[in-house]
């Protein structure tokens, strides 16, 4: 029954490997440009507020396939070089994704009790250094199943880098079924290879989540 993906097997786990770099920098950028910018969203300044949300608002209102169009054929007209589909990929998922990224940090900053914060503040912390040692910490143990399902949805998105040639999983399939001609099987082997990832990340989060809520009760 799957004897193309049997043929081409670890042909086409070199996609999924490519799919699981492009995942690791993409939610790891974007978790770490996420912050900055859920610490923008909440800064009183209109000089930083403003033009993050901005950023924010723009970016979570188009299609991300255009994001990723844009860097890879506007990135080589501004270095005045041609770039690879991966780095072109990565800059778009950090850059794409951190607006989302960056909302959930908002969310959980604002969970953080104003008295905690307050009392870093008297003890002379600056902002970053209270955002750093204090806030950052405690909300991000608070957000971890959320940022786990962002990762799990960052994951399915890879899928759209299929549209520059990068040779993740989606693109590889198509490539061996070019050659193959077994839709079903080869597309239907894709489908269950994200489901596994993604249903393994789904319980995680549920773990994580559980976790939290026992550790609120006690």
């Amino acid at each position: 029954m799957f004897d193309a993906v049997a043929r081409n097997f670890w042909f086409l786990m070199g996609g999924l490997g490519v799919t699981f770099q492009l995942s690791v920098f993409a939610v790891s950028g974007g978790i770490l440009l996420g912050m900055l910018v859920g610490l923008a969203r909440l800064s009183k300044r209109g000089w930083i507020y403003h033009p993050i949300t901005a950023y924010v608002n723009f970016l979570r209102n188009i299609p991300l396939i255009l994001v990723i169009f844009w860097f890879y054929f506007v990135m080589p007209i501004l270095m005045g070089q041609a770039i690879d589909p991966f780095p072109s990929a990565v800059i778009s998922f950090i850059v794409f994704e951190a607006t989302y990224f960056g909302e959930i940090f908002r969310a959980g900053y604002q969970t953080i009790s104003k008295d905690l914060i307050n009392a870093a503040y008297s003890t002379g912390m600056t902002y970053w250094q209270t955002a750093r040692y204090i806030s950052i910490p405690i909300a991000f143990r608070r957000m971890l199943p959320s940022l786990i399902t962002q990762s799990i949805v960052t994951f399915q998105d890879t899928s759209l880098a299929f549209v520059i040639g990068l040779q993740e999983l989606v693109r590889r399939v198509s490539i061996v079924d070019n050659l193959e001609v077994r839709s079903i099987q080869l597309y239907g082997f894709a489908a269950l290879v994200y489901l596994v990832v993604c249903l393994v990340g789904s319980r995680i989060s549920r773990h994580f989540e559980e976790k939290g809520r026992k550790a609120n009760i006690l």
